[in-house]
């Protein structure tokens, strides 16, 4: 079995992004920028946007982070975007996710311009994605999709199975495994038969929030096993996939963590760029 390495990918990644970022630096003579928004202090959230600061930084980025407290006024918010959406310095806007509840997430995302909005959350770039035209790509499916292409550069006909339908995972993912010609089933909780769903993938993306969903006899020889879970139990961190099993069948599996996390961020960074390269048309 392969052991899909995230870290490594992401690194690879990184490395490509620093050299585009090298060369369009002489080209326009600046560089594309990045700035976070984190409201409150949630850990998770602070470590996730350090890490973003850090790499950011690593490919040569401008990268600028905004905190406000958990008690900041949606309104002091939304006009912060609105004045970082007319800053031609400012390539990529993301909005750190979960806010407190008295600030509208889906406000705060449609108010990010879509020519800025990294995350790929904006309903223009959702309905560009699924009509097949440019957008922005939600950063998690987009590392899914590197790494399995990765494993597999040939997507021709497989059946893939996504188990999950959110907005952030299964939808998107859906969309860019269509794009390559795969035949797609999205799967959920309350699918009636997941086990049979699965044993008839060539590609399983898994994202549904359930510890070690995915048993060891749901997956038949040579499948792709991709694993997006990331659930706290007694055992500490596990995915939606049950690994030790999983692995005595999978051709590929990504390990939690180490797998698509790393992933995840590396390709803000792309979309990042890519924002950028879009701008200067």
């Amino acid at each position: 079995m392969i052991l899909i390495d995230g870290k490594k990918a992401a690194a690879e990644l990184r490395e490509e992004l620093k050299k585009e970022v090298i060369e369009l630096k002489a080209k326009y003579n600046k560089v594309p920028g990045l700035t976070v928004i984190l409201i409150g202090d949630m850990t998770p959230s602070q470590i996730y946007v350090r890490n973003k600061e850090k790499f950011a930084n690593e490919v040569g980025l401008k990268s600028e982070v905004i905190k406000y407290p958990d008690t900041v006024e949606e309104k002091t918010v939304l006009e912060k975007i609105e004045e970082l959406n007319k800053d031609e310095t400012v390539s990529g806007i993301l909005v750190q996710l979960p806010l407190p509840k008295h600030i509208d997430k889906q406000k705060v995302i449609e108010t990010i311009i879509p020519s800025k909005d990294v995350d790929g959350f904006h309903p223009m770039n959702v309905g560009n994605l699924s009509s097949g035209y440019e957008s922005s790509v939600p950063c998690t499916p987009l590392g899914c999709y590197l790494l399995i292409k990765k494993i597999e550069p040939n997507l021709n006909g497989k059946k893939a199975v996504i188990v999950g339908r959110s907005n952030l995972n299964g939808k998107p993912m859906m969309q860019l495994l269509l794009k390559e010609n795969c035949t797609v089933t999205i799967t959920h909780s309350k699918t009636k038969d997941l086990k049979l769903e699965c044993l008839e993938a060539d590609i399983i993306v898994a994202a549904v929030g359930i510890p070690e969903l995915v048993k060891g006899d749901w997956v038949k020889k040579d499948t792709i096993v991709i694993d997006v879970g990331i659930n706290k139990t007694d055992k500490g961190i596990v995915g939606d996939v049950a690994f030790e099993e999983v692995s005595k069948n999978a051709k590929a599996l990504t390990p939690v963590p180490g797998g698509v996390g790393p992933m995840t961020i590396a390709c803000l960074l792309k979309n990042t760029v890519e924002c950028f390269k879009r701008s200067q048309i």
